[in-house]
Parts: C-alpha cells; structure tokens; sequence
C-alpha cells in the first residue's frame, strides 16, 4: 500500500521486524511479530491494513499499508512500494532491518471478502503495481478456505517491476484447476484499455469483483465492469492515493451551514463551520483526533452517523445501500448541507 495518510488512531503496539524480504527494486515486504498479549488485537480479515506510526527527520508520521499475509498464515507481513516522493514508502526501503521496531495500529479496513463463506461465486480480481498486496491476501485466503475459482489480471508497467511474481505462480500451479492469472505488461501491450477487461470478464458468470491499484487503472476497470452489468454490491474497491480536492459547486459548498455538533469519544463539540470543508476537516478544525485513513471515500475508517441535520457525500467506495439509508456517511467525503448538522462517531 502507498503512502496513504491516517490520523487519529489509537492502541499502537511495538512490532518487531522479523524479516526482510526485497521482492522487487521498489518493493520490500516486512515480516512483522506481534506480542503475544497484543495478538488478539492484531488479527485481522485478508484486504485489511495496518497503520504505522514512524519518525523520520524528526517528524512523527502515519500511514497505512495492506497485510500482503493472509489470516490462515502464521506470519503477519505488509509490504511497500517505493513511492516517488513518498517520505515514509522510501524510509521502510532504504532503512528499515531486521530487528527494528515499528509501531503499528490494529487492522482496520473494508476491502475484505463477503460474509458468504458458503458461496461458489467466482473471485475476479485486477490489481495494478502495488494493488497486488491486498489482492494476494484475498486470493490466499479464498484458496485455503474455500473451492471458489479465483480469476486475477495484473498490470505492470514491466516484468521486473512485478511484486510476488515467483508466489503467484506457484500458487496458479498449486491450483491450476482454481486459479487464473494474466499478466498485462504496458512496455508490451500498452496501458489497459476496456476493450482488455472486457475481455477479460467476458464469460464470468456470479462473481465477486476486487480492484486495486492507481487511479487510471481503477477507473477503467471499474468503468468497463459496471458497463458490462455487474451489479455495484459485488464490485469492490481500494484506493492508495488520496484524492485530489474536488471542485465544489456553489450549492454544495456548505454556506448554508453555521455549525456542526460533534460527538467522538463521549464528548460532545460545537464547531463553527467554514464553507467548503468537508465534516472531518471540520472536526480536526475544532481540535478533535476522529478516526480517518485513506481520505478517498474508499476504507470506511472515518464513517459516523448524521443523527441531525444533512450532508452530500463526494465519493463512496465503502457504504452499502443501506448504511447510506440509515444516515451513514465517510466524514472525509462529506458536506453539510444544512444550517445545523449533527453527527456522531460510533
């Protein structure tokens, strides 16, 4: 996972790094050891993330990065990907050794497997670049506890920047009968266009649909799946990098808006509102720690419940249809659009 900024996590423990294992020039994979009086705390569902708490140059820094283990393994492992001017990605891959100590968060986040253990359905997953970490923790884990097939298209932009090359192939060995992967290389075929997933998906039948990877990538995959009729239920995204700032039209800018109550931690805020902010950036305004990660609208970190009042969401990658129903809202992607809104952090 890349450089995706975290704020106000809480219950940090000391991980020691147990070992180091490059996978690709830019890439490295930490073999974590959790405490033992801290294991419960760490486990956690295949998709899900950590949050590390660093200091480099001084400055003390959060980021979340996906578990590239799965739950059945013995070993808790993330792995990072440099990224360019990423402070911390380029910290963990040029400094981090064995028998250093990271402080990290327990799992959150809700790129994870459906709640359908007994399902046959097909996994259909892409991944591009790094999007493979969560994705191998998936394919593991459906393959260790269950019969479901398990297709996965991988996009690199060469074959030596491939993360896990040696791992999937000899889990599509392992598993010739489940398990598909198709490598796209761009120094080859090009970038990924729909006209290669529709392909890709053509004779797919139930399915479960997982994305991961940079932006254009994730666009264009999740654009030519919805096209081809998969229901949105079934298409589940993970976004790394933070969204840029979106242009907000004049109705939607909260100008309307004079206050916003909330409640984080039994306490209860009144916070003069400014127009344009979203309901996080509003709670950080009035001095308060609430919960966020990946501020895309994509790992469901910083929902809370609008009791009072309303707000529009700018993005939703992680709300169902029916916490939507109920007043749920991603406070990162969240205008109020009322004189007074209340919202509460459960």
């Amino acid at each position: 996972m890349s450089d995706k900024v975290e704020v106000g996590s809480a219950g940090f423990a000391p991980l020691r790094v147990k070992r180091v294992v490059r996978e690709t020039a830019d890439a490295v994979s930490l073999v974590l050891d959790v405490p033992e009086h801290r294991a419960s705390d760490f486990r956690y569902r295949a998709g899900q993330f950590l949050t590390l708490r660093v200091t480099v140059d001084g400055q003390e820094l959060r980021r979340c990065y996906s578990m590239s283990s799965a739950p059945v393994e013995k070993d808790l492992q993330i792995t990072v990907k440099r990224d360019a001017g990423g402070l911390v990605s380029n910290w963990l891959n040029d400094t981090v050794a064995e028998g250093a100590q990271l402080d990290a968060a327990p799992p959150e986040g809700r790129f994870v497997l459906r709640d359908n253990t007994e399902s046959t359905d097909e996994l259909v997953a892409f991944a591009g670049g790094s999007g493979i970490t969560p994705i191998i923790s998936l394919v593991r884990t459906v393959l260790a506890d269950s019969g479901r097939r398990i297709r996965l298209f991988y996009a690199n932009r060469a074959r030596d920047s491939v993360i896990f090359a040696r791992a999937l192939a000899e889990l599509a060995e392992a598993h010739a009968d489940r398990l598909v992967v198709v490598h796209h290389f761009d120094d080859d075929s090009g970038v990924v266009t729909p006209a290669v997933i529709e392909k890709f998906i053509t004779d797919v039948g139930n399915a479960d649909y997982y994305i991961c990877g940079p932006a254009p990538f994730m666009d264009t995959v999740e654009d030519s799946v919805v096209t081809s009729g998969v229901p949105s239920s079934r298409v589940h995204l993970e976004r790394f990098k933070v969204a840029p700032v979106p242009v907000i039209a004049a109705e939607d800018s909260g100008s309307q808006t004079d206050e916003v109550i909330i409640e984080l931690d039994r306490k209860t805020t009144v916070a003069t509102y400014r127009a344009g902010n979203t309901l996080l950036q509003t709670a950080r305004m009035a001095g308060l720690q609430a919960p966020s990660s990946c501020e895309t609208g994509s790992c469901g970190t910083c929902m809370a419940k609008v009791v009072e009042g309303t707000a529009k969401m700018l993005n939703n990658d992680a709300l169902e249809e029916d916490e939507v129903a109920e007043g749920w809202v991603l406070t990162c992607q969240s205008l109020p659009t009322s004189p007074t809104v209340r919202v509460v952090y459960e």
